[in-house]
């Protein structure tokens, strides 16, 4: 079964700075039925004017996943780390007992969008910690690139929760398929273009809910 969250239907945070587009609840942004799936709980849409950005700001007891589509993102936190996220960059921030951080955009002319995704961890409490690994697009074109889960294989990162994350890049007519073992659902979330997922087209910012599915067939646009 597949449940599809239009991109049209998700919340929306827009300030002079900010445009962000919300698939759960999240903020100023309420909806009783859109609460997360399973241990997913934010998908952020972000687009982050120049100059611009989050000030410091605590966390705790999340998994926070940071996917830049365009622009670079400059992220500071109270671990000492400081970094520029680019395209191709994917970082985790185990909040756990506490994190603090900023992310700002260090352009002075051009924005940057990006993913924010959050999950439940596997248990409150964890000790915080960071990670960021590239994953350039050859890794990913044509195919599923793992770029998190909880045994960090192949070059994934380590994320604190029994869940693994994928992207992938397809160019026109392209497709990729992923068997899903017993008991395993899946969500699937369209940055941009546009792609048929077990037949059903979804468009940039679409996302998905698959449930009791043994496959899933993706054939870009």
């Amino acid at each position: 079964m597949m449940t599809i969250r239009p991109a049209a239907r998700r919340g929306r945070t827009q300030i002079d700075w900010l445009d962000s587009r919300h698939t759960f609840s999240f903020g100023d942004y309420q909806d009783p039925q859109q609460m997360g799936f399973r241990t997913l709980r934010v998908i952020n849409d972000d687009r982050v004017a120049p100059a611009a950005g989050f000030g410091m700001h605590g966390h705790r007891d999340m998994e926070i996943i940071t996917y830049v589509l365009d622009g670079a993102l400059e992220h500071r936190d109270s671990l000492g780390t400081g970094e520029v996220i680019r395209p191709g960059d994917v970082q985790r921030m185990t909040a756990g007992t506490g994190i603090r951080h900023s992310e700002f955009n260090p352009s002075q002319t051009e924005p940057v969008r990006l993913l924010q995704i959050w999950v439940l961890p596997e248990q409150s409490g964890l000790e915080p910690g960071y990670e960021q690994k590239n994953f350039p697009e050859s890794e990913k074109r044509g195919r599923l690139r793992l770029i998190a889960a909880p045994d960090a294989r192949d070059g994934a990162l380590t994320i604190r929760q029994d869940v693994e994350l994928f992207a992938s890049v397809l160019g026109p007519n392209e497709s990729v398929t992923h068997t899903l073992r017993d008991g395993r659902s899946a969500w699937v979330q369209v940055a941009r273009g546009k792609v048929e997922l077990n037949g059903r087209e979804l468009v940039d910012g679409d996302g998905a809910a698959v449930v009791n599915e043994k496959q899933l067939e993706f054939k870009a646009g």
